[in-house]
């Protein structure tokens, strides 16, 4: 099969279009016939993170595609069936918490390649609004995003939302989740063109990263804070969050070397929470609340396989609103 590898070199310069041996189901397992796929930050992590002395590793953890191939012991799986991939592994249930997950895509093949085999607890049902592009986008940053804002965030309807650094794939479904789930959302960016694109779906306001927050007289403190982003923002979340509010934390794009403000926290009693991927009960939870709100995917742009290299680019340079979709077939 045609695939997209990485290895000898460390970060996108290893990145290698080439053939590989599709690995045939074991026991418990499907083979799938990918169709789509998808990008993340999380691969350009791993990329930077990887050495020459590595083995070769088929990254992505987002996909789509049609079952060819049962293992023996599954049985409510059909050849034929059209599928998306749940990308964390061994993780049942929402309260289960491993302490660092195991992802499709790294350490184990991923979906940047004409098949993947996996277990067959890790395939679900495509839902059928969704187009085999979008279905291929959701996997790892649609379930990231709907285990931050609904069980570990707890979000309601009429709350306020702050949703840093718009236009990444975890933070653009965010957004259209908490606008669906009736909450009030305000988003911030660098760039102008993502501060307007994120009102038209939906933000009602939209803040330049950089500026003094303060000076918009109109700002609502914020119940909830949907934090990517680390020291190069946290300092800001205490003048606008509610005493009780709660900061949700699922990255640190700009590092992790962090003073918190202590009496910033106890004194108003904000709450730092946690979150990273999610389990299978809570993917099979998003697939369903995706369908009966009809949320769409933003797809920024769509590469072919073999282009994985500029999608990655793009991504890198901070260029996408929305997902990155991979066409395999």
């Amino acid at each position: 099969m045609k695939a997209m590898i990485h290895a000898q070199h460390t970060g996108r310069q290893g990145l290698q279009f080439t053939s590989t041996t599709a690995q045939a189901p074991g026991e418990g397992e499907v083979q799938i016939q990918l169709k789509s796929a998808g990008i993340n930050h999380r691969d350009l992590f791993i990329m930077a993170a990887r050495t020459s002395q590595d083995e070769p590793l088929i990254l992505g953890s987002d996909g789509a595609g049609i079952v060819v191939e049962i293992g023996t012991g599954v049985h409510d799986i059909s050849v034929g069936d059209e599928v998306v991939v749940h990308p964390t592994l061994h993780w049942e249930h929402a309260v289960d918490v491993p302490t660092v997950p195991d992802i499709v895509g790294g350490p184990t093949p991923g979906t940047l390649a004409q098949y993947i085999t996996l277990p067959a607890r890790n395939v679900l049902p495509k839902p059928s609004h969704l187009s085999w592009e979008e279905a291929g986008v959701l996997s790892l940053s649609a379930l990231t995003a709907y285990r931050a804002l609904f069980t570990r965030g707890a979000l309601q309807p009429g709350e306020h939302i702050l949703i840093p650094g718009i236009g990444g794939g975890v933070a653009t479904y965010a957004l259209l989740m908490a606008v669906a789930a009736g909450a009030k959302v305000t988003v911030t960016s660098r760039s102008e063109a993502k501060r307007n694109q994120a009102l038209h779906l939906g933000a009602s306001q939209a803040l330049d990263s950089h500026a003094d927050w303060q000076l918009y007289g109109d700002l609502e403190p914020v119940d909830m804070i949907l934090d990517s982003i680390g020291q190069g923002m946290f300092p800001k979340y205490f003048d606008i969050i509610k005493s009780g509010g709660r900061i949700v934390m699922y990255g640190a794009s700009s590092g992790d070397d962090l003073t918190l403000p202590i009496r910033s926290i106890f004194f108003p009693q904000v709450s730092l929470i946690g979150t990273s991927m999610g389990s299978r009960e809570e993917f099979l939870q998003m697939l369903q609340w995706l369908e009966k709100h009809d949320i769409h995917p933003v797809i920024d742009r769509i590469y072919s396989l073999q282009d994985t290299a500029e999608a990655f680019e793009r991504m890198a340079n901070g260029e996408q609103f929305g997902n990155l979709a991979i066409l395999v077939y």
